[in-house]
């Protein structure tokens, strides 16, 4: 009957209890009672940052009520009013059991610091309603010892007695919280005694203890964002984020969260282990979730499914039919997570909404003023630390600015505007491997930002950049610089000037050949967009990109490098040495095979669009090789009813190329291949 809850699926400060159906017996339901009791119990052991008398209180009163619980369970239990009082305690207890996972919960310290008087009115509402159960209870009808009568009585007396207020301690933390806020409004400093003071009382020792509070706080941000909640909270939430941003920057001196983010990955690959793809598809829509959120019954769904199943006027739960009393929608940020490794592990393209993975639009603005005067005052010790500081201490700098721009764009034009980009460049020159990884994953970020793309090649930049795609001490370093590369050739002029570099080109087509899967599609999307440019297509062809390409269409198993290639491959095919490069290495009888094998409707709309172009530049001897071909047909045909639009219409153009071929033959006495009455024209 109790069912342990699930964290990630529930947000904070929110307590879906159910209550237990009328039809249960009292001997089942006590004993679910006193399993939940001896749950809550167990949360002795663990810390609580703040509310610390108050979860002391509330510890002793479930204490002797567990006590009495157990010794009834030997006595009659079928008298009036049992099930009552039982279901409104087993009701409080799961209550209980969720506001103390809150307390306990890694990552939400200050969060819950900042909400104590919050946490400690719950407090008392739990153990008012504890009280409520008990006088309810039938104590006269039920054969127990007088003993345990005077310990309900005294468990009663004392809840009604009991008041549950804020921690003196905790209420000087918040006080001095709200004074360092308010510094960071005002631009100035603050008292770098009065946060570690505040950090100990919290618990909070190391920079990757900072960092997990500002992931919590992030996600918090995005569902307050998400559901246009309240305001105000969405200001406090962002103010105490760029406070805790501060303290992991400049409190604590070493990066001691980078290998427990990498050991993190590798544990979340060992749990994909004998995971079903099936399980992690929306019950709705039964596709791929991009945007996982759990609905108060426990249930997971896409996010854009469950809003359309609410628009039309359900106000159920899907898979239960159960009607919801509310319809807050709480992401799955676990689910998520392994949802994007999966994805990333089998090369599953997943199918992005308009809303994408995430909505990072919210983080223009840094959400408050406190919040935006810390990240400032950030930038500028930051900066400071790239041009004064030490090795170490420019590995860190490069390191924050790396985290701290990878979602806010906020923070990457408040750290452009400081001027961190030139030292960074200077960065990608260390001999230290982490520095210098680092550096380029900081810029990669960076480079999204509009200003950034002028400022790099400004600084001569490109060159720095190449060489660490040639000569990374890292492979990971490599792949950030093709990533770099792909966003710098957003603008028209850096399209030309990688180009003309003569090591850009040739270095992304060596990734593609021996880098690892994510280099090479790093490294195929940054040849993609440096095509748009046509003078850099003789360049992509004479590095020898075809045969590659071509062999990653043969040996990839992943669907998202066989679309990438199929896309480099289309554009080149539209000039005539591109289509004479594919021609030349016997590509067609492959392209074919793939469009009538990919499920990847992207995938199928490049093949079709290269298709055409080798029709049109490669002349009769192509057309006649594709007439022969007795599978085409099919493919192209349904192309047109279940292909992208730009998809259907190349293959009307292939198909009306391939009749008018047969109609003008020699041989169109014979039976016709493809029956007229097929051809539909889309034009």
């Amino acid at each position: 009957m109790i069912q342990k809850s699930n964290g990630s699926s529930r947000r904070i400060l929110t307590y879906p209890a159910i209550h237990p159906c009328d039809s249960i017996s009292p001997v089942t339901l006590l004993n679910s009672l006193i399993d939940l009791g001896r749950d809550i119990c167990s949360y002795k052991s663990k810390f609580f940052s703040s509310n610390k008398r108050n979860t002391r209180k509330t510890f002793r009163h479930i204490t002797n009520l567990l006590l009495f619980l157990q010794e009834i369970r030997n006595a009659t239990l079928d008298t009036p009013n049992l099930i009552l009082s039982l279901s409104e305690l087993h009701l409080t207890f799961q209550k209980l059991r969720y506001l103390l996972e809150d307390c306990t919960r890694d990552g939400a310290r200050v969060w819950m610091l900042v909400n104590s008087n919050r946490v400690a009115n719950q407090f008392r509402i739990v153990i008012r309603d504890m009280e409520t159960g008990l006088d309810v209870f039938p104590l006269s009808s039920v054969d127990v010892s007088d003993e345990a009568k005077e310990l309900v009585e005294l468990i009663i007396r004392q809840a009604r007695k009991a008041t549950f207020e804020s921690d003196p301690e905790d209420k000087k933390a918040v006080k001095d919280l709200m004074r360092i806020l308010n510094h960071f409004e005002e631009g100035t400093s603050p008292d770098p005694v009065k946060i570690k003071r505040i950090l100990h009382h919290l618990g909070i020792h190391k920079g990757s203890d900072c960092n997990k509070e500002v992931k919590f706080l992030d996600s918090e941000i995005e569902v307050e964002f998400s559901n246009r909640e309240n305001k105000r909270e969405l200001e406090l939430l962002s103010s105490v984020m760029g406070f805790m941003s501060y303290c992991r920057c400049v409190i604590f001196d070493s990066v001691d969260f980078e290998s427990q983010h990498l050991n993190g990955q590798c544990n979340s690959s060992k749990a994909l282990e004998g995971i079903n793809g099936d399980d992690l598809k929306c019950p709705i829509s039964l596709e791929m979730m991009s945007d996982p959120v759990t609905l108060s019954t426990g249930h997971t769904y896409d996010r854009c499914s469950i809003l359309k199943w609410f628009s039309s006027g359900n106000a159920t739960c899907p898979k239960t039919g159960e009607k919801l009393t509310s319809t807050e929608l709480v992401p799955n940020l676990v689910l998520k997570g392994m949802i994007q490794q999966y994805c990333a592990k089998h090369g599953v393209a997943v199918f992005v909404s308009s809303r994408k993975n995430r909505n990072i639009s919210r983080t223009v603005m840094a959400g408050s003023l406190a919040g935006e005067g810390a990240v400032k005052m950030l930038a500028g010790f930051l900066v400071n630390k790239l041009v004064n500081g030490s090795i170490e201490e420019m590995n860190k700098a490069a390191f924050e600015i790396r985290v701290l721009t990878k979602t806010s764009i906020f923070n990457r034009s408040c750290l452009v505007e400081s001027g961190t980009v030139p030292y960074l460049l200077r960065l990608l020159l260390s001999k230290d491997s982490n520095t210098q990884e680092n550096s380029i994953a900081a810029l990669l970020n960076l480079s999204k930002h509009s200003k950034s793309k002028g400022v790099m090649v400004e600084n001569e930049g490109l060159d720095s950049i190449v060489h660490v795609l040639r000569k990374g001490l890292k492979i990971e370093t490599q792949q950030h610089a093709a990533a770099t590369l792909f966003y710098l050739a957003s603008v028209e002029e850096n399209r030309i000037l990688i180009g003309e570099n003569p090591e850009a080109i040739p270095g992304l087509v060596e990734m593609v050949k021996n880098g690892n899967d994510r280099c090479k599609r790093n490294a195929l999307v940054a040849i993609f967009g440096l095509l748009v440019h046509p003078g850099n297509h003789w360049r992509v062809l004479a590095a020898g990109a075809v045969p590659l390409l071509l062999n990653l269409l043969k040996e990839s198993e992943r669907e998202d490098l066989v679309t990438d290639s199929l896309a480099v491959l289309a554009t080149l095919a539209e000039k005539v040495d591109g289509t004479v490069a594919i021609l030349r290495r016997g590509a067609l009888q492959l392209l074919v095979g793939i469009l009538n094998t990919s499920t990847s409707r992207t995938g199928k709309e490049y093949c079709v669009s290269l298709l055409l172009a080798l029709c049109e530049n490669g002349g009769l001897d192509v057309v006649a090789r594709l007439v022969k071909s007795p599978s085409l047909m099919e493919s192209l045909y349904s192309q047109l009813s279940e292909g992208t639009s730009r998809a259907s219409k190349k293959a009307s153009a292939i198909i009306r190329i391939l009749h008018e071929f047969y109609e003008n033959s020699s041989s169109a006495s014979e039976t016709p291949v493809f029956p007229r009455e097929r051809f539909v024209h889309v034009w």
